[in-house]
């Protein structure tokens, strides 16, 4: 840990920006004045423990880091997120070499592209990924994947399908994401918008780029190492690979995906030595503002609008489908797609429920936050008794 530090601290006065102790101080799980301490020169020896918080989980380490396509850091992350006491990454690391649980296996090498704050970024799909659920459900989806080209920023997006709406969707979300929009989007044949038979981008995708002020570019043919980066982003979805079997709903597999993305960008870059949301601070100087509302709905005229009414309910074909209660009287944007239906605050997905004959269709979590505003002089714990048994009565009531 304390070469990591001292790496970044390194880093950032090279960049001519001023550390920000508290805020290394939360991410490296040290007090501030350590984080002083190693600004102005000092050296910690680290020691190990001889017992180790990762003993009792061994057999499962094993069994998960050598799944096909799994990654250390993909391991690391879901046991930490299972028990935040098992220590650092690399006491892990040392606990997985220390115990042998998984061989190195050597990486290829390829030319890098450096470029500019703000000047590229890069983005591709991550095709036909297939998970199950803890309940045996299986879900066939996309990621779509971008990276600021400067600070590695990524952004991995859930998406059913791969149509020119999905990238424009995601795109935006992407660019919501990083806080602007970079001079130039770099990307290989996407068929959704690249002309089969011209092989250039399709007119509505250039009309994009021109409304988000953005020059389109193609990966050069047989050179896919121009677009490495987000490639080598893509590596990082084997992460999910500890997660099958392990999740209750396609919701909850988005929320893991999207913290994917947090977690990513908060680690240490292989290539810079600095974590992506650090050099974003500066990135960000350089990236073009996102355009007006009025622009961005423009391209999600495919999300029906919707009202929720005082019930936490939205309406679709006869049929009532909750969302979280803060959204009450506010229009939000639904979508039916594999008989499901995907319920958008803006562009950020927040319901997704199946579509099915009952008339109400309450999501557990939405029920429990109106009982508690009507019953809000009662226990929690009654109130969640109450709440299912109410959610239980309404689930058995036909049509």
């Amino acid at each position: 840990m304390t070469s990591r530090i001292e790496a970044e601290l390194k880093v950032l006065r090279c960049l001519g920006m001023k550390p920000n102790y508290s805020e290394l101080a939360r991410i490296h799980g040290i007090s501030r004045q350590t984080i002083s301490k190693y600004d102005k020169g000092f050296i910690k020896k680290e020691t190990r423990d001889k017992k180790s918080k990762l003993d009792p989980y061994k057999d499962e380490i094993k069994e998960k880091i050598n799944l096909p396509g799994a990654t250390i850091t993909g391991v690391y992350k879901y046991f930490y997120n299972k028990d935040k006491t098992i220590g650092s990454r690399s006491n892990f690391d040392y606990y997985v070499r220390k115990h042998k649980l998984k061989e190195k296996k050597k990486s290829s090498v390829h030319p890098r592209y450096e470029t500019k704050p703000g000047d590229q970024m890069q983005f591709d799909f991550k095709e036909s990924i297939s998970m199950y659920s803890r309940h045996g459900e299986i879900f066939e989806f996309n990621i779509f994947s971008s990276t600021l080209g400067y600070s590695r920023m990524h952004k991995f997006t859930y998406s059913k399908t791969k149509t020119k709406e999905d990238v424009f969707r995601c795109l935006i979300e992407s660019f919501n994401y990083y806080g602007g929009v970079p001079k130039r989007l770099l990307t290989d044949n996407m068929s959704s918008i690249i002309n089969i038979n011209t092989k250039k981008f399709t007119e509505e995708f250039i009309q994009f780029s021109k409304d988000f002020d953005f020059k389109p570019e193609k990966c050069k043919v047989r050179t896919p190492q121009t677009k490495g980066k987000v490639e080598s982003a893509n590596r990082f979805i084997n992460r999910l690979i500890p997660y099958n079997g392990e999740f209750e709903t396609e919701e909850e597999l988005i929320e893991i995906i999207n913290k994917l993305s947090d977690d990513v960008n908060n680690e240490e870059n292989q290539t810079t030595g600095v974590r992506p949301l650090m050099l974003l601070k500066k990135e960000k100087e350089y990236l073009s503002p996102i355009p007006s509302k009025s622009i961005i709905e423009s391209y999600l005229t495919y999300l029906k609008p919707t009202t929720v009414y005082k019930d936490s309910m939205v309406y679709y074909k006869g049929k009532r489908y909750s969302v979280p209660h803060k959204f009450i009287n506010k229009t939000l944007k639904i979508r039916e797609l594999d008989n499901k239906l995907y319920i958008y605050n803006n562009i950020e997905l927040i319901r997704v429920h199946p579509i099915v004959k009952k008339t109400i269709n309450y999501h557990e979590d939405d029920y429990k936050r109106i009982m508690q505003e009507k019953l809000y002089f009662k226990e929690s714990s009654d109130i969640e008794s109450f709440a299912m048994k109410n959610l239980e009565l309404l689930n058995n009531l036909k049509g």
